[in-house]
């Protein structure tokens, strides 16, 4: 699917890959999460992904002109996991509606992990 911001000029057409590139880049800037994951369908093991690949471990879904995203995340051990969440939510929400121009529903953080350490 894609998100659609319209204005005076035209349409703005934003693939949703896109936006899973800036929220995995924003939620990897925060502190205690080590990395992101993709669920495997197949085994339900939690599959690590590398930095180049973020917007794997994303869902976007685009509801009229709102976007809810889930984020599946592997956080520090010996953090507080719903400060981490908190701080997750909180940037992807501002930098998806900082850049774009679109309007967050709904941010879902999925832990699929904790790991000693980065």
């Amino acid at each position: 699917m894609v998100a659609r911001l319209d204005n005076k000029l035209g349409s703005i057409f934003i693939d949703n890959e896109v936006l899973g590139s800036i929220a995995g880049i924003s939620a990897m800037e925060c502190y205690g999460l080590v990395d992101m994951s993709k669920k495997s369908t197949a085994s339900g093991l939690a599959e690590l992904l590398k930095r180049e690949n973020v917007s794997k471990g994303v869902k976007i879904r685009t509801e009229k002109d709102e976007i809810i995203i889930d984020l599946y995340v592997v956080v520090e051990f010996g953090t507080k996991i719903s400060t981490v969440a908190k701080n997750i939510i909180d940037k992807v929400k501002y930098n998806i509606e900082t850049i774009t121009g679109l309007k967050v529903k709904q941010v879902n953080i999925n832990v699929q992990g904790v790991r000693v350490g980065k």
